[in-house]
């Protein structure tokens, strides 16, 4: 059931309008704009309802509040005014509101203006997730990388815990497409990816492709050692899926991937792209040490590598 968010001072106004909504919806009430604000940025809402007249923090600062924060930036917000309210309208629809509703209310108005911008809001998610994940894989992609990691960074530097970086790409991979063509490669891109993925799952993993046969992974809260590990499990797995490459002699028997990552207690100073251009460099060395294999650098920027016979 959709969640809506109802912020008014007036308890009579809200009870009106859980009245109306509640047999469709799933209804929360904020009687006042801190509330609100707290209640938007943990609770996953379609819409929220709000009043333009409250005591305190008023519904324009409280909506400008909302479009800067990236959890509630997206939400739909429909103004509360009264009848006389015109003036109020037009200055809110000019800061980002999708529409409003007039006191004294009427059931089937509400009704209606809820359901189309709740069904606006549901299509324009399922377009904005279309364009971040990759067709092939159905993993997320680099465009979600791109935001998600600074989303994911940022967390990791406020809660003080490591992040752990990774990229890594199937070895030999051009050799495998111009043997067995570029359907079969996409095939094992894409087995590769959800095998990984697979292994990534935690609210703190993300997993994307990051282009052609190259993958990027980052974890929170993991130190180096327990990344690096983790990695070569995941490397173990793909390997494991025995799928057939041999495209020479130089060439391993099956198809398999070269890890390289990095493990840092982000600070202020830090910044994502350096480490994940670290993680790259790991990668070229786990690549120059043979392949099939994981190269990490720790905290201390001390090279953990895995051994692979050599």
């Amino acid at each position: 059931m959709e969640k809506i968010l109802i912020i008014d001072d007036s308890r009579l106004h809200s009870a009106q309008l859980k009245d109306i909504l509640e047999e469709s919806y799933e209804v929360t009430i904020a009687e006042t704009a801190k509330e609100g604000l707290r209640y938007a940025g943990t609770e996953n809402f379609s819409l929220i309802l709000l009043d333009v007249i409250m005591p305190g923090m008023d519904g324009f600062t409280l909506l400008k509040k909302l479009q800067e924060e990236i959890i509630t930036q997206s939400v739909p917000v429909i103004l509360i005014t009264s009848l006389s309210d015109v003036q109020n309208e037009q200055y809110g629809l000019t800061l980002g509101a999708v529409d409003y509703i007039t006191k004294p209310f009427h059931p089937l108005i509400v009704k209606a203006r809820v359901n189309t911008h709740i069904k606006l809001y549901n299509y324009r998610r399922q377009v904005e997730h279309q364009s971040r994940i990759d067709q092939l894989t159905g993993v997320a992609n680099r465009r979600q990388h791109d935001r998600y990691s600074v989303i994911k960074w940022n967390e990791a530097m406020r809660l003080q815990v490591p992040f752990s970086v990774c990229m890594f790409d199937i070895d030999h991979f051009k050799a495998f497409n111009d043997t067995f063509g570029h359907p079969a490669g996409d095939k094992v891109i894409a087995a590769v990816a959800k095998t990984a993925s697979a292994y990534l799952q935690r609210s703190t993993d993300f997993f994307a492709r990051y282009g052609g046969e190259e993958f990027v992974a980052f974890m929170i809260g993991d130190n180096a050692e327990t990344s690096f590990e983790h990695m070569i499990n995941v490397r173990q797995a793909i390997e494991d899926l025995h799928i057939p490459h041999a495209a020479s002699a130089s060439v391993s028997e099956w198809v398999t991937v070269s890890i390289g990552g990095a493990t840092i207690l982000p600070q202020q100073e830090n910044h994502y792209d350096f480490f994940l251009n670290i993680a790259d460099n790991m990668l070229y060395d786990a690549k120059r040490f043979g392949r099939n294999r994981v190269v990490w650098a720790d905290e201390k920027n001390e090279q953990l590598c895995e051994k692979q016979g050599v």
